[in-house]
């Protein structure tokens, strides 16, 4: 086995369980303590049963929310790369192999799908070019 890490963290929705690992205790046993739960979201950080936290271990929490969210940044644009992606495939599925029932099942919801995201999108730009012609 490889070198255990000195904390672990159990990802969670919004963040995450951190546990002090100790691989050496009498019994052999690896043990995991936890020491706090982190938000990744509003970078909240509560200690785990009236502990406090060294200033070892919020470095470490720190830095592990900076890589967390620095990580789930790049999968929520890998999500919308392969949007367009399916997007695209849908077209062409639409236009080449769909049959007219298949159509039918899906169009609604695809068109109020694509307005919705029209519309956000529109907003959004006309937002972009307010902010760059008042800059």
């Amino acid at each position: 086995m490889n070198e255990l890490p000195e904390y672990y963290f159990r990802i969670r929705e919004n963040g995450a369980f951190v546990f002090r690992v100790n691989p050496e205790n009498r019994q052999r046993r690896l043990e995991m303590d936890q020491i706090a739960a982190v938000n990744v979201r509003n970078g909240e950080v509560k200690p785990h049963g009236g502990r406090t936290l060294s200033d070892a271990d919020r470095q470490v929490i720190d830095e592990w929310m900076e890589e967390r969210r620095a990580e789930l940044a790049r999968r929520e644009m890998s999500d919308v790369q392969q949007t367009v992606e399916r997007l695209n495939l849908t077209a062409h599925w639409a236009q080449t192999k769909a049959t007219d029932d298949q159509l039918e099942q899906v169009t609604g919801d695809l068109l109020m799908a694509m307005h919705d995201l029209r519309a956000v999108l529109v907003r959004k730009a006309a937002d972009r070019l307010d902010k760059a012609g008042t800059a």
